[in-house]
């Protein structure tokens, strides 16, 4: 190996940083499989679980992980990221489960304010749903600690209770990588395997696995406008408001939601090294950046998270 091409001294600390959380990721992982008997992993179809099913993957092997992939979908999510979790399911050989609020909605379970409201709040309760269908007892989602307050509060196995909800104060001591697993009828767990990355940590990781995503998180031109601080997607769900001028810019999206309250970045970035590159010189968070539902206290994280969110 030429000296253009041997690895500096950052990219050997880089790459053993990621080997510790790739492999503390893949030890939850199997610390799942072993310790319930009705697992499942919470699958969007965004990076943060693509991230988790690649550690999956190298946990158990294609066609082998011992758990079914699970995604609650509102009904207006994008197009590009539900066909590729369809695609990424299939070429794992996983079973995928789908349960739609609009399922809970034909139920009466769920009742919109008003037809125009985000579904994004009401996925609790489809959620608690397909807990209750499924008998499960531990749902592995891609929340990060860096992503919002809420859930820097989190344990990596957060215990819920027979109502699917929260406790902050509850929550069982982690030390030395010991998890208290023990469940009476009724309670579940919610695990978090990438707790400890970071938004730099998942770029760089899929950079360097080059981990296929849906083409939103690149730059691409989109009819935008101005709200509130935010760049907001000119939808049949999100049209223009009176007074405001639609443009087209390059943007991307940092996190992929319900298309009713998620907002792309402006950007050029077209590969996974060019983000890492904006990441390093980001100084708002991605949900601070991009979500318009975490802007009000009535759909605060931490109140969702206590009513059963992910």
């Amino acid at each position: 190996m030429n000296a253009m091409t041997e690895p500096t001294h950052f990219d050997r600390l880089s790459n053993q940083h990621l080997d510790a959380l790739e492999e503390e990721t893949i030890f939850i992982l199997r610390e799942v499989a072993a310790a319930f008997e009705r697992p499942a992993l919470l699958f969007s179809g965004g990076k943060d679980s693509l991230v988790m099913l690649k550690c999956a993957e190298k946990a158990f092997g294609v066609g082998r992980i011992p758990y079914p992939l699970l995604m609650i979908d509102t009904g207006h999510n994008f197009h590009e990221v539900t066909d590729f979790r369809d695609f990424r399911a299939k070429e794992l050989g996983a079973e995928l489960i789908v349960r739609s609020v609009e399922d809970s909605m034909a139920r009466g379970t769920v009742r919109l304010a008003h037809p125009g409201e985000s579904r994004n709040v009401h996925q609790s309760v489809t959620l608690l749903e397909a807990i209750d269908e499924f008998r499960f007892d531990a749902l592995i989602g891609g929340a990060r600690r860096d992503e919002e307050k809420a859930r820097a509060k989190e344990r990596i196995f957060s215990h819920r209770d027979s109502f699917g909800q929260w406790q902050p104060k509850a929550q069982r001591p982690e030390l030395w990588t010991l998890f208290n697993t023990r469940l009476q009828p009724g309670e579940h767990f919610r695990v978090f395997p990438i707790s400890n990355w970071t938004e730099l940590d998942v770029w760089q990781y899929i950079e360097r696995e080059k981990i296929a995503l849906p083409s939103l998180y690149y730059t691409h031109k989109r009819d935008v406008v101005e709200r509130k601080g935010l760049l907001v997607p000119v939808t049949e769900l999100t049209p223009r408001k009176e007074g405001e001028t639609i443009e087209s810019r390059d943007v991307r999206f940092r996190t992929v939601g319900d298309i009713t309250c998620t907002c792309p970045v402006e950007s050029l970035a077209a590969t996974a090294a060019d983000i890492v590159i904006e990441t390093l010189a980001a100084d708002v968070s991605e949900r601070g950046a991009t979500r318009m539902d975490d802007k009000t206290s009535e759909a605060s994280m931490e109140k969702r998270k206590k009513d059963g969110y992910f």
